[in-house]
């Protein structure tokens, strides 16, 4: 592999409460020559839906180099555990603040609506090999990933909430800072976000970089000549609000 990709990997979890029947989230997949990382891990019970992603990239779990978590939230840290089954050296990133949730030491802080909660809560397993964050990062870090990874930590969504930037694809991997509904960027979905304030404001820090991608957890990529225009707008809508 010579050159870096970048893409979400689209899950289709069944939720048979939801209207179709289908919940689409995004993890990342980041294949370089020195890695494969997958930026979030999906609900519980969505490591089979990973492993055939991934096999439609000719890759398996056993060739995932790390992973690298956004956040605490079930949904992007509910198949760690059984990835870590398969593949044992897989290096786990994540943001300080987040560890104590992410290895089981504190109690996830936000609890899924009803029907997710009766459908996935029992089948989230904490990691029970620890410490399970093999490292932590921390804001403006770069990775030897793919040419270079930049960490950006923009808490509102929770404290320890990081987003990444690729200079080289001027790609954004936004976590769940922005999100996309209806074709749309917007700001972070006000239900699931503790602190709104802080969240627009990490926002604003997005400002730094050339973007021209951005991926959402929920909603897929997003593509724009004018992104950081775009980006700048919701972040002053938010803090005007």
């Amino acid at each position: 592999m010579t050159k870096s990709t970048i893409e979400p990997m689209t899950l289709n979890i069944e939720v048979p409460a939801f209207p179709g029947g289908q919940w689409p989230i995004n993890p990342t997949l980041i294949i370089s020559e020195n890695a494969v990382v997958l930026v979030d891990t999906g609900m519980p019970r969505s490591e089979n839906l990973i492993a055939a992603e991934l096999e439609k990239r000719g890759l398996s779990i056993n060739q995932l180099t790390a992973i690298i978590l956004t956040h605490q939230d079930i949904d992007h840290v509910g198949s760690l555990a059984k990835l870590l089954e398969v593949n044992p050296n897989i290096e786990v990133l994540a943001h300080e603040f987040e560890r104590p949730y992410i290895e089981g030491n504190l109690p996830l802080i936000k609890g899924l609506p009803g029907p997710l909660d009766e459908q996935f809560s029992e089948g989230y397993v904490v990691p029970t090999e620890a410490p399970v964050i093999k490292r932590t990062l921390t804001d403006g870090e770069e990775l030897n990933i793919a040419g270079g990874l930049i960490i950006i930590h923009t808490p509102g969504h929770t404290d320890g909430h990081i987003s990444l930037y690729h200079p080289a694809s001027k790609t954004l991997i936004a976590g769940d800072a922005m999100i996309i509904r209806d074709l749309n960027l917007e700001g972070p979905n006000p239900m699931h976000t503790p602190d709104l304030e802080k969240a627009y404001k990490s926002i604003t820090k997005f400002a730094a970089f050339d973007i021209k991608r951005v991926i959402c957890y929920h909603g897929g990529m997003y593509e724009s000549e004018t992104l950081n225009e775009e980006i700048a707008h919701i972040a002053a809508t938010g803090s005007a609000e």
